[in-house]
């Protein structure tokens, strides 16, 4: 590529900033064009916001060189051209989508208004915008519904709770965190919450939003239930943004599809970060799509060795606030198989828990609650995927507090 190549980014959140700045620092400087008002953050810390331990700016990311808030409208692959809702026509030479996802609003009966907008007092919770919305509209004793129990809705009701919400947390699985976490550590996780005054329903689902005057006022249960509500956060889960890729006639299944060297079914398009799929793989964790822009950036930037053949990725969550906080990772299968060597520690009186499973001599899979002091050396372990060593090795991983 050369240095008059124009290299343009669709998306300025975590994948896209950070591919703009690190092309930068290569010499090879990009235009990030993003559609949010709010300069370029990192989403992973919306809950910390919302807590009110962070303000908005603690959780801005660096700043690219070039970057432009355009709404990109669609995409002329044949003249290589970006057109926007506002303003001429962008051109690019190599274009990269990083457009990231959309959350998932259930079909619940209400829950929109004419003009396909949300009632009053409901909220997504995916942007800084969603994130300052329900910070406005927080205060003290104010009744919260939290809709879905995994990672987002686990840390949006904790952080509701901080501000001293009434919250409700309905889950319509079995149990909180079931994609990342094995039954006990969910328990652990649902006894935190309730310490924290939030009370939590599994196995429920929702299936109505009721308005007076355009505001929620409750919701309604499938079996019934009603629970009253000022306010309404769906954290039901996200879905990629593939909306340009399509229109352009991109190869797109769940996600864009793209290979070891991010590109699509066209090779001047690249695509990272949520609304990438690589290798039948839709990651939707931050450490994927940052591995993914810097494996990109490399290879834009003239190196032709890089490549990205896949994230083994760690799910590490810290819940602060009133009282101590409370630390989960998770990694791989938390789940044995038969045939399967488990070994787990449970300490009740700290509250922690520590699991690991091991096959075929080979760690796969691990769950942590509480301290936190053995997940470096556990996620070493699992991510070189080597033989563990015969001496019989797990006891002194799981209780080894050194290179977290």
């Amino acid at each position: 590529m050369t240095s008059e190549s124009r290299v343009v980014v669709i998306g300025a959140g975590l994948a896209g900033a950070r591919l703009a700045r690190r092309l930068g620092e290569l010499g090879t400087p990009a235009l990030l064009v993003g559609d949010e008002a709010h300069p370029p953050y990192n989403r992973v810390l919306l809950a910390e916001v919302l807590a009110g331990r962070y303000a908005p700016e603690v959780i801005a990311l660096p700043a690219p060189a070039g970057h432009v808030r355009a709404r990109v409208t669609g995409i002329d692959r044949a003249a290589r051209l970006l057109h926007r809702a506002d303003g001429p026509p962008i051109g690019y030479d190599t274009l990269v989508l990083a457009t990231g996802s959309n959350p998932v609003l259930p079909p619940l009966r209400g829950l929109f208004t004419p003009g396909h907008r949300l009632p009053e007092g409901v909220h997504a919770f995916r942007t800084m915008d969603d994130c300052l919305g329900l910070s406005a509209a927080v205060r003290p004793g104010v009744r919260a519904v939290v809709v879905g129990g995994g990672l987002l809705g686990v840390s949006a009701a904790r952080a509701l709770a901080a501000r001293g919400a009434q919250v409700v947390l309905a889950q319509q699985a079995e149990r909180l965190m079931e994609r990342q976490l094995d039954p006990c550590a969910s328990h652990l996780v649902l006894r935190h919450l309730r310490e924290l005054g939030v009370e939590v329903h599994t196995e429920c689902r929702v299936r109505d939003v009721r308005t007076a005057g355009g505001a929620v006022r409750s919701v309604e249960l499938a079996d019934g239930y009603t629970l009253d509500a000022d306010l309404v956060v769906l954290a039901c889960g996200v879905r990629p943004r593939t909306g340009l890729a399509e229109q352009a006639g991109l190869a797109v299944h769940k996600g864009v599809l793209v290979d070891d060297e991010l590109r699509t079914s066209d090779p001047r398009v690249h695509a990272v970060g949520d609304c990438a799929q690589h290798d039948g793989t839709l990651y939707g964790l931050a450490a994927p799509a940052l591995e993914q822009a810097d494996a990109l950036a490399l290879l834009l930037a003239g190196d032709a060795d890089a490549r990205y053949t896949g994230t083994r990725s760690l799910t590490r969550l810290t819940l602060t606030g009133p009282g101590s906080p409370f630390d989960l990772a998770a990694f791989g299968e938390p789940e044995g198989r038969p045939g399967d060597d488990v070994v787990q520690l449970t300490d009740a009186t700290r509250g922690t828990y520590r699991k690991v499973v091991v096959r075929d001599d080979r760690l796969v899979g691990g769950v942590l609650v509480g301290e936190l002091g053995t997940v470096g050396a556990l996620a070493r372990a699992w991510e070189g995927a080597e033989p563990l060593p015969a001496d019989g090795p797990l006891l002194h991983l799981l209780t080894h507090d050194g290179g977290s």
